[in-house]
Protein backbone atom coordinates (compact mmCIF):
# COMPACT_ATOMS: atom_id res chain seq x y z
CA UNK A 1 0.00 0.00 0.00
CA UNK A 2 2.08 3.50 -1.69
CA UNK A 3 0.60 6.37 -0.37
CA UNK A 4 2.06 9.68 -0.52
CA UNK A 5 1.38 12.13 2.14
CA UNK A 6 1.39 16.23 2.06
CA UNK A 7 4.81 16.20 2.06
CA UNK A 8 5.40 13.57 -1.12
CA UNK A 9 7.29 11.68 0.77
CA UNK A 10 5.75 7.98 0.06
CA UNK A 11 4.33 6.31 3.32
CA UNK A 12 4.10 1.97 2.98
CA UNK A 13 2.69 0.04 5.54
CA UNK A 14 5.01 -2.75 7.48
CA UNK A 15 3.51 -5.15 5.42
CA UNK A 16 4.81 -3.87 2.00
CA UNK A 17 8.27 -3.39 3.55
CA UNK A 18 8.37 -7.04 4.99
CA UNK A 19 7.59 -8.46 1.72
CA UNK A 20 9.78 -6.21 -1.14
CA UNK A 21 12.66 -4.81 1.92
CA UNK A 22 15.62 -5.37 -1.00
CA UNK A 23 13.69 -2.84 -3.72
CA UNK A 24 12.74 -0.48 -0.82
CA UNK A 25 16.34 -0.07 -0.16
CA UNK A 26 17.31 -0.13 -3.64
CA UNK A 27 15.52 3.27 -3.48
CA UNK A 28 16.32 3.96 -0.48
CA UNK A 29 20.18 3.89 -2.01
CA UNK A 30 18.69 5.93 -4.86
CA UNK A 31 17.54 8.90 -2.93
CA UNK A 32 13.80 8.31 -2.08
CA UNK A 33 12.64 8.54 1.36
CA UNK A 34 9.51 6.35 3.28
CA UNK A 35 7.35 6.75 6.06
CA UNK A 36 6.62 3.05 7.15
CA UNK A 37 3.13 2.89 8.75
CA UNK A 38 1.18 0.31 10.60
CA UNK A 39 -2.49 0.66 10.97
CA UNK A 40 -2.52 4.48 9.22
CA UNK A 41 -0.09 5.57 11.81
CA UNK A 42 3.32 6.52 11.42
CA UNK A 43 5.86 4.40 12.92
CA UNK A 44 9.51 5.01 11.24
CA UNK A 45 10.86 6.73 8.29
CA UNK A 46 13.59 4.87 6.31
CA UNK A 47 16.20 7.77 4.42
CA UNK A 48 19.75 7.97 2.97
CA UNK A 49 22.24 8.72 5.42
CA UNK A 50 23.53 12.71 5.25
CA UNK A 51 26.25 12.98 2.88
CA UNK A 52 30.11 12.67 4.95
CA UNK A 53 32.58 15.72 4.07
CA UNK A 54 34.86 14.27 0.99
CA UNK A 55 37.37 15.26 3.43
CA UNK A 56 38.04 15.37 7.04
CA UNK A 57 39.23 19.36 8.38
CA UNK A 58 42.63 19.59 8.85
CA UNK A 59 43.69 20.21 12.37
CA UNK A 60 44.59 23.48 13.56
CA UNK A 61 42.79 24.63 10.66
CA UNK A 62 42.04 28.14 12.39
CA UNK A 63 45.60 28.32 14.27
CA UNK A 64 46.70 31.56 14.68
CA UNK A 65 43.79 33.34 14.14
CA UNK A 66 42.28 33.63 17.71
CA UNK A 67 43.72 33.21 20.61
CA UNK A 68 42.26 31.37 24.46
CA UNK A 69 42.90 34.00 27.35
CA UNK A 70 44.44 32.31 30.27
CA UNK A 71 41.58 33.13 32.57
CA UNK A 72 39.13 31.25 30.17
CA UNK A 73 38.19 28.60 32.52
CA UNK A 74 37.95 30.66 35.71
CA UNK A 75 34.83 30.78 37.26
CA UNK A 76 32.20 33.05 36.49
CA UNK A 77 31.44 36.60 38.46
CA UNK A 78 28.54 35.66 40.52
CA UNK A 79 26.47 38.75 38.91
CA UNK A 80 26.73 36.61 35.73
CA UNK A 81 25.49 33.04 37.58
CA UNK A 82 23.02 34.72 39.21
CA UNK A 83 21.64 35.86 35.63
CA UNK A 84 21.62 32.34 34.45
CA UNK A 85 19.83 30.92 37.38
CA UNK A 86 17.05 33.92 37.35
CA UNK A 87 18.00 35.03 40.03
Amino acid sequence: MLAKNDHSIVQVSVDEIEHNLPAYLRRVEAGEAFVVVKAGKPMAEIKPPLSLPVSLRPYGLCAGEFSVPDDFDAPLPESVLREFEGR
